[in-house]
């Protein structure tokens, strides 16, 4: 069972190494990078290459951990009591099962992908160290014991907006995704266009990674902002002629608005372009 890249998605030698070696461990697999460089694609692909489901649990500032094994509803059931509703008396129809929960249930091997972890608050990984490790948890509303039937996929992902417990990384495979490079970037964006011509795939990957390289920029351009970038080009029949000009008072790409996301960097750009007029 060994993971590779797929048709729409273009995994480098590294990643594949460390998702196949997370698979061989045993181990969840933690995954960094920037945003929109494909980390919570990767699971689905993963899934899909597999053959498997895909149980997503997508976190948020809200989320705690217990949310993933299950909630037991006691409003639901104080009121059902008051209304007479039969089965009432049966604790376990107010149980609501996890994202872990169906995970573990699982009659066949699934994907689970825990995403943006570290969106929750600094205690949600250790709270679920034990549950990830030995893979079951204990009910105590129904005095049951929750057991994997098959040791699920785990991937977790972190835009390393905060740092995460030691004891939660010592469990986990780490893998970082670097930004790619122009050559796994053109592989990307032929996999996304399969009929893209040659010579606007080259001047839109120029003009992409120029305004990475700006200095002081907020925010830079993703993978997934290009690929919109481009699909507008293309659908707005946009030639690569002017994407070549190189007119430097002119610091703003046409359609800009898929790649610039906040008006610090599209101020930033023009302050670029109004500098080069006035040195012209």
């Amino acid at each position: 069972m060994k993971f590779n890249s797929t048709d729409e998605y273009i995994a480098t030698d590294d990643l594949r190494l460390a998702v196949n070696a997370a698979i061989t461990l045993e181990r969840p697999l933690l995954v960094k990078g920037e945003p929109g460089t494909g980390k919570t694609m990767l699971a689905e692909q993963l899934a899909q290459s597999l053959n498997m489901r895909l149980i997503p649990w997508h976190i948020k500032s809200t989320t705690r951990a217990h949310q993933g094994l299950y909630e037991y509803d006691a409003v639901s059931r104080l009121r059902d009591s008051q209304l007479g509703v039969v089965g009432v008396n049966d604790i376990s129809n107010y149980i609501i099962k996890g994202k872990l929960w169906e995970a573990f249930e699982s009659d066949e091997q699934v994907v689970l992908l825990i995403d943006e972890i570290d969106k929750a608050d600094i205690e949600f990984p250790n709270d679920l160290l034990l549950e990830l490790d030995r893979m079951e948890f204990y009910v105590y509303e129904t005095q049951q014991q929750v057991k994997a039937k098959k040791r699920p996929i785990v991937i977790i992902t972190s835009n390393n907006e905060k740092d995460l417990p030691d004891a939660f990384l010592r469990r986990c495979f780490f893998h970082y995704i670097s930004f790619p490079d122009r050559k796994t970037m053109k592989d990307i964006v032929q996999v996304h266009f399969p009929n893209i011509k040659e010579e606007l795939v080259q001047e839109a990957l120029e003009v992409f990674f120029d305004v990475r390289k700006v200095p002081g920029i907020k925010k830079k351009p993703s993978t997934s902002e290009l690929v919109d970038w481009i699909k507008l080009l293309m659908a707005d029949d946009i030639s690569e002629d002017l994407l070549r000009e190189r007119d430097p008072t002119k610091a703003i790409p046409p359609l800009a608005g898929a790649l610039v996301k906040n008006e610090q960097d599209v101020q930033l750009l023009e302050k670029l372009a109004f500098m080069a007029r006035r040195g012209g």
